[in-house]
């Protein structure tokens, strides 16, 4: 169930669609509170990076200007799988934690944590694997150059 919210895209005409109200919407001087939470969350279900940093600005913007707490559970949930997204594992588990201080039940939190933990053990060891592949290249490029000195003598 976690997987596929963080697995979710947007499709390219909404994202269209709700970046051109938000725009028309900021040129008018104000942006209602359902246009921004749409673009957001359009935002959030990319690949882009930059999309992604972009609606988790947002929705940290909408958290912060919120007087309900059931909104601000709701943006809290959606900056969760923003920053599981962009790969910023201890802080999405800032955020859930901050939801299940006050909803400790919450199962789509408690699913949610448990993928970003997956995600982090995954994506822990390929970068290890990442950085002892970069490591054996390294050291094959010192060997050679140690057999080539050695063969000049």
């Amino acid at each position: 169930m976690a997987s596929m919210v963080l697995d979710e895209m947007c499709d390219p005409s909404d994202l269209k669609r709700y970046d051109t109200e938000y725009h028309l919407a900021l040129s008018r001087g104000s942006v209602d509170v359902r246009t921004k939470f749409q673009y957001a969350w359009c935002l959030v279900r990319t690949r882009n990076n930059s999309n992604l940093q972009k609606g988790s600005d947002l929705l940290q913007d909408l958290f912060r200007n919120s007087n309900s707490d059931g909104e601000k559970r709701d943006y809290l949930y959606y900056m969760v799988v923003a920053c599981t997204k962009l790969k910023e594992y201890e802080k999405a588990l800032k955020y859930a934690d901050g939801i299940l201080k006050v909803q400790p039940n919450n199962h789509q939190v408690l699913e949610l944590k448990k993928e970003i933990d997956k995600r982090m053990k995954r994506d822990g060891l390929i970068g290890m694997a990442v950085a002892g592949g970069a490591a054996a290249v390294v050291g094959a490029g010192i060997a050679t150059l140690i057999g080539v000195a050695i063969a000049k003598r």
